[in-house]
């Protein structure tokens, strides 16, 4: 027998062996064959996944584009708007094809342009403006409040803008409850005080009309009048310090002598048992304010902080340039300055929860008829109107320590005192002629009394054109006496006019209030406030004749 094989096509033989050789490698081919053909559809998976994966990146900005709870624009440089998402169109109801090409401050409500235009020049000088708020006008004609953060990039404007319009009205909302809650409690603080104050004045009057009423009870009854006249003029007085519309008489007054002159004082004010320690410094403080209310200011805080103490203690008044206004309640400090003005007790201190209510009018821990409540809020009135501030510091336990912060200047020599101080009193009126411009029929019928008891001539008429008619056809007069507060012309205009007019002749004005005195002063002119006594017009028309 013949060797063992495989015939081949030829008819040749194979040995076995090679078979086996050749089927191997066929197997491994093929493994090979489909490890490749593996390779290229893992390949082939890849570059599809790479190729959609912009795509996939492009519809999930556009979602985020789409559905933002947050107004985008796209702007150039100049504010151009080249793009905006759905949520400016909902928001504001102007749809894109409304708003692209047009400038971003187009949108902006006219009261809020000068802001908007501030804001695009800080943006364009730091590359970053953030939560700057801006009112913009919507489709239907009304304003949306927006918070607005915007960035330069890549020579675009990238904003982002949250509607706060609701916020905001919630805020204005509570205030305003707050502002309500506060007339309430003057409301019914000033009707107790003044109901108090007539009680007296009525009683006192009906006492003053019984016959055959001694001598001495008739001069208590009318010293107790004239005590609550002046009593419900320091009432008024401190109402208008807490709301700033105090008309102030500022001159420049050395702080630290001031309130040594009423060092004395104060020790009668706060008892024998509480030891007043006062501490003034070397340098001089000079400040620009209304003297008679800083002394005030600082009674007011004395009586404070004796009550605090219980009648007991001791009080530290220190007068010191205090260098730069500290931030305070949440308000922002000043680099300029300062004059601080503390006192500070060993009384039982205020406690946190009531420490941001005490120089709120009629607010008070004190028994029923032991305090108003206005003592701090004159303070505080005082403090705001003078340019300053007034800061607390306070704990259970550990006494009260108040602050005044006044601005501080340097003196001219020209103050009011050094003119007071040159002129010279002349007893009575004199004869001189005064003209009254009143247009309040009891009091310019009491005014020109007055003025023919005390000595004057004087004549009255009830308006500023009548005023001035009557110093053209009768120039003689040597003093105008006149209310600030009339229909048409003020008093201040008047005065002013008269000045222009009349260069020599001397001006009074007299108020009980006026927004125009309590924004911007009397003007130079001297002031009278009402209720005024016959002395102090005296007084007044004595100084502005010599």
């Amino acid at each position: 027998m013949g060797p063992m094989g495989v015939r081949s096509r030829n008819d040749g033989l194979i040995p076995v062996m090679g078979v086996r050789l050749m089927d191997d490698e066929i197997e491994r081919l093929r493994n090979r064959e489909a490890e490749l053909t593996a390779e290229v559809g893992r390949l082939r998976e890849a570059l599809v996944q790479a190729a959609s994966e912009p795509v996939r990146a492009g519809r999930e900005r556009d979602r985020v584009w789409d559905l933002s709870p947050v107004l985008k624009v796209i702007a150039t440089t100049d504010g151009t708007i080249t793009a905006v998402n759905p949520r400016w169109t909902r928001c504001l109801g102007w749809s894109a094809l409304d708003s692209v090409g047009r400038n971003l401050v187009s949108f902006v409500a006219e009261d809020d342009l000068p802001g908007a235009r501030e804001a695009f020049e800080v943006l364009a000088r730091e590359g970053y403006v953030a939560d700057h708020q801006i009112s913009f006008g919507t489709r239907n004609g009304d304003h949306r409040r927006i918070a607005w953060t915007k960035v330069i990039e890549d020579g675009s404007i990238y904003a982002f803008g949250r509607d706060v319009t609701d916020q905001v009205r919630a805020e204005e909302a509570l205030r305003q409850s707050q502002k309500l809650e506060v007339v309430g409690q003057l409301t019914g603080g000033v009707a107790h005080d003044f109901n108090n104050l007539l009680t007296v004045l009525r009683s006192s009057v009906d006492l003053l009309r019984r016959p055959n009423l001694a001598e001495e009870r008739r001069r208590r009854y009318l010293d107790a009048i004239s005590d609550t006249v002046d009593r419900a003029a320091r009432l008024t007085s401190q109402l208008l310090s807490f709301a700033r519309r105090q008309a102030l008489k500022p001159e420049v007054f050395d702080a630290r002598e001031r309130v040594g002159s009423i060092a004395e004082m104060l020790d009668s004010v706060t008892g024998a048992r509480v030891r007043v320690v006062v501490d003034l410094g070397e340098e001089p403080c000079h400040v620009h304010a209304d003297a008679s209310q800083f002394e005030t200011a600082v009674v007011n805080i004395t009586v404070n902080a004796r009550d605090a103490m219980g009648g007991e203690g001791t009080l530290t008044l220190r007068v010191h340039d205090g260098g730069p206004l500290p931030p305070i309640r949440g308000h922002a400090g000043s680099k300029a300055p300062f004059v601080a003005v503390s006192l500070t007790d060993t009384g039982a201190g205020i406690a946190p929860d009531r420490l941001p209510h005490i120089f709120e009018p009629f607010f008070t821990t004190k028994g029923v008829g032991k305090g108003t409540g206005l003592g701090l809020s004159q303070v505080f009135g005082f403090a705001k109107q003078s340019g300053g501030d007034i800061d607390v510091e306070s704990g259970p336990g550990r006494g009260t320590t108040f602050t005044l912060y006044l601005p501080h200047v340097v003196p001219n020599g020209t103050g009011a005192e050094a003119r007071s101080s040159r002129r010279k009193a002349v007893p009575g009126g004199g004869g001189r002629r005064v003209l009254v411009v009143e247009d309040n029929v009891e009091i310019g019928r009491f005014a020109t009394q007055i003025l023919e008891d005390l000595g004057y001539q004087s004549d009255w008429v009830a308006n500023a054109d009548d005023a001035l008619a009557k110093l053209t056809s009768s120039p003689d007069y040597d003093v105008v006496f006149s209310d600030v507060v009339m229909p048409g012309m003020n008093g201040v205009d008047l005065a002013r006019e008269i000045r222009r007019r009349h260069p020599d002749l001397p001006v009074v004005l007299t108020s009980g209030y006026s927004h125009v005195l309590a924004e911007e002063g009397p003007h130079g002119f001297d002031l009278l406030h009402k209720p005024y006594s016959a002395g102090q017009l005296s007084a007044a028309l004595r100084r502005a004749t010599t």
